[in-house]
């Protein structure tokens, strides 16, 4: 039994470990002594929660000055233990730079992470604006990009995009005075540049060296037209994000909505297990990597249930901060953490009528279409498959290779009918040898669910096996070893033929059906990961 002798009424964050010593979970708390103790009261956990109580074998925590603090140290600890039960977000691939590497002829490259051994420039909040300024930049300056210098020339220097250092086409020296111009262009300052080249192609006019004057009034003009974009993209600041979401069952549907002068401008979609604070927790992940708005207008409380989710009142006709809601002091502490990661004030608000309860209400149409929308697809599938429950977690496996060779198993969870991605698995496998996708597919059922079981962890509504009967039987053997009842279906390439285990035909599902249509959306999704984890292996073993 956990002892929560020693645990304050501090604020601060605990953490759930493993007999191991592994982070199960990280979490902060105003009260540290009342939030840890909530977990083991008699009450109706979610099957995530109960997961993460019978795992935990200890509880350690650290106290903090303020809730702040403690917010701060919460994404801090969870980037650094990844706990299994804490919400997962990818890194966002528009947050990279470019890097100017340390050469004898550098080369340019977008890169996520300055490793110290290059320039690093960045990174770009707009993928856009990297690329456009990547690729102006690498093309006036003629700077390769190749990894080794080749022995003959590539399709990029016959092109006139590359200065051709291979075949010593340019000076060492000429070409750090492009790669210097490169950087100063990325640097910003591209008006004293454009000044210097301009004085320096007057002189080359003077001299009758035309032609190197027109290549470098053919460099002002792409630098003038990158300083044009730049302006732009610099000017396009979103000043408000718009958080609505909806909880259906276990699953909880979020969309972020970019504000750009009152006008909805693009829009992000999540979808993760509910439970209590991870619309918080949410957000403070996602803005750790991200740069908060001015204003953060959220639909509800930060709950993440339904009970929590609050759809305001016509009681008060102004629109409420975060000081006139309830759980106010997490609202002051979340605005204080947003407020230190932009640098300048952040503030939260929960509208209740005017412009932003308009943008809110379309947020939440957006949701409802968006999200909900689905549930048409999964009734659609529990009807055809007559499912005793709605499969609102399915669970598909695939098995790729290369002749034999690099055999790998993929697994993708679906949850309200999209992908949860912080749920994918991928699998090297071990026991077979050859082609034999009958025993991977049993592998990889039995090492996916054998530990799920000992972790108590939430199994799927459904699960589906890409492929023919004989992978059914294969995935359903090993189910049946678990003692696990868990629908398993397959679905054949092909025809797009539905096996069920007891029947000898497929199912009469016709394959432009929805229940059909939706499988194949989830296998071809499961085999779009095995094939990108098997390339993954290819490369490795070709580079080592």
């Amino acid at each position: 039994m956990i002892s929560l002798d020693a645990i304050p009424h501090q604020p601060g964050c605990y953490m759930f470990s493993d007999g191991r010593g592994t982070v199960l979970y990280v979490g902060k708390a105003r009260d540290l002594k009342k939030r840890v103790s909530s977990y083991f009261q008699k009450q109706d956990h979610g099957p995530r929660k109960a997961a993460l109580i019978a795992a935990a074998r200890d509880v350690d925590f650290i106290v903090t000055n303020s809730e702040v603090e403690a917010l701060l140290l919460e994404n801090t600890l969870i980037k650094k233990h990844q706990p299994r039960y804490n919400i997962k977000l990818k890194d966002s691939s528009r947050y990279a730079g470019i890097e100017i590497t340390e050469e004898e002829y550098p080369r340019i490259r977008i890169s996520r992470r300055p490793d110290g051994k290059g320039r690093f420039f960045g990174p770009f909040t707009s993928a856009r604006e990297r690329t456009y300024v990547y690729q102006i930049v690498r093309k006036t300056f003629g700077l390769r990009t190749c990894r080794r210098l080749p022995k003959r020339a590539c399709l990029r220097y016959h092109l006139g995009h590359c200065s051709g250092p291979c075949l010593s086409k340019i000076s060492p020296e000429d070409y750090r005075e492009q790669v210097e111009k490169a950087a100063s262009a990325l640097s910003g300052r591209t008006e004293e540049l454009t000044a210097a080249m301009k004085e320096r192609m007057e002189e080359l006019s003077g001299r009758m060296e035309y032609e190197r004057a027109l290549e470098l009034r053919n460099e002002i003009a792409a630098l003038q037209r990158l300083q044009e974009r730049q302006q732009v993209e610099r000017s396009r600041r979103y000043d408000q994000d718009v958080i609505s979401y909806a909880v259906d069952g276990s699953t909880v549907y979020l969309m972020i909505f970019r504000v750009y002068r009152g006008t909805l401008d693009g829009k992000e979609e999540y979808v993760f297990a509910s439970g209590e604070g991870v619309i918080e927790e949410f957000i403070v992940q996602y803005y750790s990597e991200r740069l908060p708005p001015e204003e953060l207008i959220l639909d509800g409380t930060l709950e993440g249930s339904s009970e929590g989710h609050a759809k305001g009142s016509s009681e008060n006709p102004s629109e409420d901060s975060y000081e006139d809601h309830p759980g106010a002091s997490s609202k002051a502490a979340l605005q204080d953490y947003l407020t230190r990661m932009r640098g300048r004030k952040v503030c939260i608000t929960i509208p209740r009528q005017g412009p932003k309860k308009q943008l809110l209400e379309l947020a939440r149409k957006n949701v409802e279409m968006g999200f909900f929308a689905d549930k048409k697809k999964i009734d659609a599938l529990a009807d055809a498959l007559r499912l005793s429950r709605r499969p609102e977690v399915i669970e598909c496996f695939d098995i790729s290779h290369l002749a034999g060779s690099f055999s790998v198993g993929s697994m993708v969870q679906f949850r309200g009918g999209r992908p949860d991605k912080s749920q994918y698995r991928r699998f090297r496998i071990r026991s077979v040898q050859g082609i034999d996708d009958f025993a991977s597919i049993a592998e990889t059922v039995r090492r996916r669910y054998s530990r799920l079981k000992e972790e108590k962890g939430e199994m799927p509504d459904l699960i589906l096996i890409d492929g023919g009967k004989g992978q059914l039987s294969s995935a359903l053997r090993e189910l049946q070893k678990l003692r696990l009842k868990i629908p398993v279906i397959s679905l054949a390439k092909g025809e797009e033929e539905i096996y069920v285990p007891g029947l000898d035909e497929p199912l009469a599902i016709g394959r432009d059906e929805k229940a059909s249509l939706f499988l194949q959306e989830i296998r071809d999704e499961a085999h779009r990961f095995a094939i990108s984890y098997n390339r993954l292996l290819r490369k490795k073993a070709i580079a080592e």
